[in-house]
C-alpha cells in the first residue's frame, strides 16, 4: 500500500469546496477590505485565493487584528488556553459583529 500524504490540504475534503453556486473567483472587493488595529474578525477561508491562507484547523474561528504585515494582518487568536498569530491575508477576513 501507498503512504497516505500528509499535506497542508490534507483532511480539508468538505472544509475546502463551496457551494455550487458560490464557485469560482471570488469579487475583487474582498482582496481590497482593510482593517484597523483592534478589529474582531472572523476567519473565513476562501479555497479560490491560495495565498496568505491559513491551516483549515483555524476556520471559523475569530481574533483580534493586531498589526499589517505587508499585504497580509496577523490576527491574535485564541486556541485553548494559548494565544496564537495567525499572518493572513484579507481574502481570507471577514468583519466580526
Amino acid at each position: 500500500m501507498a503512504k497516505r500524504s500528509q499535506g497542508l490540504r490534507s483532511g480539508s475534503r468538505h472544509k475546502m469546496s463551496r457551494p455550487s453556486r458560490e464557485r469560482g473567483l471570488s469579487p475583487i472587493t474582498r482582496s481590497l477590505q482593510t482593517f484597523n488595529d483592534g478589529d474582531m474578525v472572523s476567519i473565513v477561508i476562501d479555497p479560490s485565493f491560495h495565498k496568505g491562507q491559513p491551516h483549515h484547523r483555524f476556520q471559523g474561528l475569530t481574533g483580534k487584528i493586531t498589526r499589517n504585515q505587508g499585504k497580509a494582518y496577523v490576527v491574535r487568536t485564541r486556541v485553548g488556553n494559548m494565544d496564537k498569530d495567525l499572518i493572513v491575508r484579507p481574502e481570507h477576513l471577514r468583519k466580526a459583529n
